[in-house]
């Protein structure tokens, strides 16, 4: 009889702590992150424990790559994701996610400019943006560049680290750029740049990496690397290169998983990342805010928007691999 009651003792103990678990389970918000958000160096550490203390919600931050191995995680999982905020996803594969989002109507948006709204259901809500551009080093012997075709003549031979745009987004950047500028002459650009790239790095951490141990003192990234130095290094060496003819620029959204059943978490979680996470974001991803409100430090000063600003999301994906196809026969002859 002692054993029997025992028995059931544990078993009950045992309910209670699968059911406690699922409880603690279902009320967790989780969130799929790319690496620049979730990563040592990036603004999870902080803004995930504001936003918990502020709201009492508890958040699982599932740190899943980059933003295209992010995508395609989601994807795979379909329905059966286990995600119910997505972060990271850029304006330019954003046409991929957009059947696993459903619409949020933020009340944040009002503070957002329409330039950097590329979706019209909001299925995906800009939280940053930064414009790709080349960085050049200030202390270099090297004459400044004025233009993307400055940077094709023959003195800046073995000068650029450039970067490749099939495994890449900053690389990609750079390819939609000559295109957006030059249409379908782009490959003339490519033909004379191809002479003056010391290397094309996979991606952009190696790429910089390079740049900054003096392999070269040009580097493809963006117009708000230099904040960085600015912040961390107090320098001003390094700065961006800003050309009349415009820059391509790359947008991050935020949305909500479809059928997720933590809706008003997913919202609050929203707004909370386009308010107070907007200046953290900012500093930590040398990106520019997306809520026009945003108070960013001094450094941004050493950040210059370009006064024109191309977007690809049009680009078709055929198109797309048009493109990229050229670029390799280019780059490989």
């Amino acid at each position: 009889m002692k054993k029997a009651i025992l028995l059931t003792i544990l078993l009950a103990a045992a309910s209670a702590a699968v059911s406690a678990q699922a409880a603690s389970e279902s009320d967790t918000l989780t969130v799929y992150a790319y690496d620049s958000f979730s990563g040592d160096w990036g603004p999870a550490g902080k803004l995930i424990p504001m936003f918990e203390e502020k709201t009492g919600i508890d958040v699982e931050l599932v740190g899943a790559g980059d933003a295209v191995e992010m995508l395609s995680r989601i994807e795979l999982e379909g329905s059966s994701t286990d995600a119910d905020v997505v972060i990271g996803i850029t304006d330019d594969f954003a046409y991929r996610a957009y059947e696993y989002l459903e619409p949020y109507e933020s009340p944040v948006l009002e503070n957002i400019p329409d330039r950097l709204e590329f979706d019209p259901e909001h299925r995906l809500i800009p939280f940053d943006y930064g414009d790709f551009a080349f960085v050049w080093d200030s202390e270099s012997d090297l004459r400044k560049p004025e233009s993307l075709m400055d940077l094709t003549s023959p003195e800046y031979r073995g000068q650029v680290i450039l970067i490749d745009p099939r495994t890449s987004s900053v690389g990609l950047g750079l390819l939609l750029w000559t295109y957006n500028l030059y249409g379908d002459d782009f490959a003339a650009w490519w033909e004379a740049m191809k002479e003056n790239a010391l290397t094309v790095a996979d991606g952009w951490s190696s790429a910089y990496g390079l740049f900054t141990e003096g392999e070269a003192p040009i580097v493809l990234s963006y117009t708000t690397s230099p904040v960085y130095h600015v912040m961390n290094e107090n320098t001003t060496r390094y700065q961006a290169l800003v050309f009349p003819e415009g820059h391509e620029a790359t947008i991050e959204g935020i949305g909500i998983i479809k059928g997720t059943d933590k809706r008003a978490e997913a919202e609050a979680f929203i707004d909370f990342i386009l308010t107070e996470g907007q200046a953290d974001i900012a500093i930590a991803n040398s990106m520019y805010p997306a809520n026009e409100t945003t108070v960013l430090p001094d450094a941004f000063e050493w950040a210059p928007e370009p006064a024109t600003m191309f977007t690809s999301s049009g680009i078709s994906t055929e198109k797309r691999d048009e493109i990229i196809s050229i670029w390799t026969d280019i780059m490989a002859r």
